[in-house]
């Protein structure tokens, strides 16, 4: 779970500075989504249950 309020980068951000991904944040009820590169731009704001299902979705699943 990520904290309420704090911007989160991946623990898969780039080398370097790791400014190369995506930061989350969670303002209830929704998450956000910005651009850790320009973080003043604008965000994306998901339903938390929509990102959610996103995320798993994206994870390695075995197959049957």
């Amino acid at each position: 779970m990520i904290t309420p309020g704090i911007w989160q980068k991946s623990s898969f951000s780039g080398g370097g500075q790791g400014d190369a991904c995506v930061e989350v944040a969670y303002r209830h009820p929704c998450i956000a989504v910005r651009d850790s590169k320009v973080p003043a731009r604008a965000t994306l704001t998901f339903p938390a249950e929509a990102f959610t299902a996103f995320t798993e979705a994206l994870k390695p699943h075995p197959h049957p």
